[in-house]
C-alpha cells in the first residue's frame, strides 16, 4: 500500500484548471481498486492518495499518469507502508480488492 502525498507547486488557478482531468484520473483509479480514499490537504497546500497496490514501480507508474505530475502542478511523495493495525471495513475492502 502507498500514500501519495501531494504538495501543489504551482498557484492554486493552475490546480483549477487541471482539476476536472484530475478527478477523471481519480475515478478511473477508484473503478479499478487501486486508490481507497483522497482528499485535500487542509490548509490546501495538496492532498493525499491512498494507493492500494503492491510494487512501487506499480504505484510510480499509477502517480506518472497523474495530470497534476504530467503538468508539474504537484510533487509527489511516495510513502510504501504496511497497515498494521485497521478497522474491520477496512481489512474487508482491502482483502476484497488487493491488487
Amino acid at each position: 500500500m502507498f500514500i501519495f502525498n501531494l504538495t501543489y507547486v504551482r498557484p492554486l488557478s493552475e490546480v483549477e484548471r487541471l482539476l476536472p482531468a484530475h478527478i477523471r484520473f481519480l475515478d478511473e483509479h477508484y473503478k479499478k481498486h487501486l486508490f481507497m480514499c483522497s482528499g485535500r490537504k487542509i490548509p490546501r497546500t495538496g492532498g493525499i492518495i491512498l494507493c492500494n497496490c503492491d510494487k512501487m514501480d506499480r504505484a510510480r507508474a499509477i502517480m506518472e499518469k497523474d495530470p497534476f505530475y504530467k503538468e508539474g502542478i504537484a510533487r509527489y511523495e511516495i510513502i510504501s507502508f504496511t497497515p498494521s493495525r485497521s478497522s474491520e471495513a477496512f481489512q474487508t475492502a482491502l482483502s476484497e480488492h488487493i491488487r
